[in-house]
């Protein structure tokens, strides 16, 4: 397993447009190979910084996601639409590893 970190910084008042594709992206990764599980968090005191913490049961299928044309498709919009610059990507851990494939926000 592996649990991927996906920080982004939205133009402000562009928020509601940010959930709303997130919205339409999960439901297109909920039947993607090797997808587990993802949620949305937004900062409190910074409300246009999000990060997306995403499970999958392997790096692989996590790389598959983000070379999809649909990935690179929503990256386009993004890029051009809402994000204030460019998104953060981190791998928390991977099975056996640092920190055993858990995500450091408690779930």
């Amino acid at each position: 397993m592996v649990t991927v970190g996906m920080n982004y910084d939205v133009l402000a008042g562009k928020e509601a447009a940010f959930e709303t594709m997130f919205d339409a992206v999960l439901t297109l990764m909920k039947g993607l190979p090797g997808h587990e599980e993802t949620q949305l968090f937004r900062a409190v005191v910074s409300p246009q910084s999000y990060l997306i913490v995403s499970r999958w049961s392997d790096r692989a299928a996590f790389d598959a996601f983000v070379k999809s044309p649909q990935f690179q498709k929503v990256t386009d919009w993004g890029k051009s639409q809402v994000l204030a610059g460019r998104p953060k990507h981190e791998v928390y851990g991977e099975e056996h590893g640092p920190q055993g494939g858990r995500c450091p926000v408690a779930h």
